[in-house]
């Protein structure tokens, strides 16, 4: 078993900086040193905690650029997008530090003998598991809440940004944390799955694939410990019969290619009435192939490496087998000839269940496209995934669009007529395959913490 790591910048393929590997034992005192902390953290009042977030909030903002940089360095992220992370990150630990004293009060109930008190406790240590292609975001989001919910946090964050995990641990202390309330532990899968069993890991959230998830997921629930889990999906956008095509096509290659393809939470399959399928399909193929592939510090670039060399080549052995059984390419779909891990904007259409790209999850600039005879079919294509991260339609008429989504659409999110990422007064996750629980919107408050009833008899 390895000892270091070394991460690799995906644009140049040089190597960057190589790091020790924690041990399990070494790992284990970090946990130890996070729970001792938590018997007087748990006792430090909301008010005080929101004060160090809002520090938090600032501190980010400070290092806005050393930030961003570092994600373009280490994952590839065209830098504008980066920038965007650090001031998404910022007004999360605001909303999040402003609304913690409503969302985990006290409530008072009256019952027939007296009263009752309904307390929102913290529980311990909660361990985060998280991916690299929002290196910032994933970790404060599920970090910031849990310490304002009275928790203390370890991380062990994705080995090919193991950078921006030193630097968040850093960025905790400056802005004023207690030591050891969040700590960036640099460990492998194994370590952190040996930690999941560790007595004093009180609850685990993880962000990632399916598979780990289901995983990660069942050992927790071996010893009733309980999870969060934000997981992959395929999601889909409906272009009904009377959508606005330029606009569909506009935010659908939005959709499709932020983050270089690489989001959870991304346009992935766009189901399109016969009506308007041709046109959809004549567009779309004229956008994606015009986006301008290249250095993701360029300010005139669209779309930047894949994150590593393994993820394009997955990509593109996914897309592979979905042509070998029908698939056709519409544009795209071969490795560039080029140093950096890239892989172009890419369509699929002809594509059909059985196939990668209609069942799988599509982590990068790929696109599948799927003609529907009409609105009814394109919903029942939807929801024919085991995945229910995200999704959207476009229609003009918003009323019945609402009502699809609210009754009929299988997911934990849908936009109608655009696309948007996270927002940190939302709430943020899925259903099915996609995991379950919800990340920030003053929700993730409440998923880790015991909520304590205390009944008070009346005095005679």
């Amino acid at each position: 078993m390895t000892s270091t790591v070394t991460t690799i910048n995906p644009y140049t393929e040089q190597p960057i900086t190589e790091y020790q590997l924690l041990d399990k034992e070494a790992a284990q005192q970090a946990v130890d040193n996070a729970d001792k902390r938590f018997q007087t953290w748990k006792l430090t009042s909301i008010g005080q905690r929101a004060e160090y977030a809002l520090k938090l909030a600032q501190v980010l903002e400070s290092h806005q650029q050393q930030l961003a940089q570092l994600m373009t360095d280490e994952m590839g992220k065209v830098r504008a997008q980066g920038l965007d992370e650090v001031q998404l990150c910022a007004e999360i630990c605001r909303y999040t530090a402003q609304q913690a004293s409503k969302v985990l009060a006290d409530e008072e109930r009256d019952v027939e003998s007296g009263r009752a008190i309904i307390s929102y406790q913290p529980i311990g240590v909660i361990l985060g598991i998280q991916p690299w292609n929002f290196p910032l975001y994933q970790v404060i989001r599920y970090s910031i809440a849990n310490l304002m919910a009275g928790n203390t946090t370890v991380l062990k964050h994705a080995s090919n940004v193991f950078g921006m995990a030193e630097k968040i641990e850093a960025m905790f202390i400056e802005a004023g944390f207690p030591k050891y309330c969040y700590q960036s532990l640099l460990i492998d899968g194994d370590t952190a799955t040996s930690l999941i069993s560790y007595p004093k890991v009180q609850g685990v959230s993880f962000t990632g694939s399916d598979e780990v998830g289901k995983a990660v997921a069942g050992a927790a629930a071996k010893l009733a410990k309980k999870t969060v889990l934000e997981l992959g999906s395929n999601d889909a956008y409906l272009i009904l019969d009377d959508a606005d095509i330029e606009l569909a096509v506009k935010t659908c290659v939005k959709g499709r290619i932020v983050n270089n393809g690489q989001t959870c939470v991304a346009a992935k399959r766009f189901i399109v009435t016969e009506k308007n399928y041709a046109a959809f399909k004549s567009a779309i193929s004229a956008a994606m192939s015009s986006l301008k592939m290249g250095d993701p510090n360029a300010e005139d670039t669209d779309i930047g490496p894949l994150a590593r060399a393994d993820l394009r080549d997955k990509i593109h052995q996914q897309v592979t087998e979905s042509i070998e059984a029908g698939a056709t390419v519409v544009c795209g779909c071969e490795i560039p000839e080029q140093t950096g891990f890239f892989y172009p904007p890419s369509i699929l259409e002809n594509v059909s269940p059985q196939m990668p790209a209609y069942d799988e999850e599509l982590f990068g600039p790929v696109a599948s496209l799927i003609r529907a005879k009409d609105d009814a079919q394109a919903m029942q294509i939807a929801n024919d995934s085991r995945y229910g991260l995200g999704g959207g339609i476009f229609s003009a008429n918003v009323g019945r669009a609402v009502e699809l989504a609210k009754k009929h659409f299988d997911t934990g999110m849908v936009n109608i007529n655009g696309y948007a990422l996270a927002q940190p007064n939302l709430p943020f996750g899925g259903v099915k395959d996609s995991g379950y629980g919800r990340e920030h919107g003053g929700f993730g408050l409440r998923e880790f913490v015991n909520i304590k009833l205390i009944m008070i008899a009346a005095s005679d």
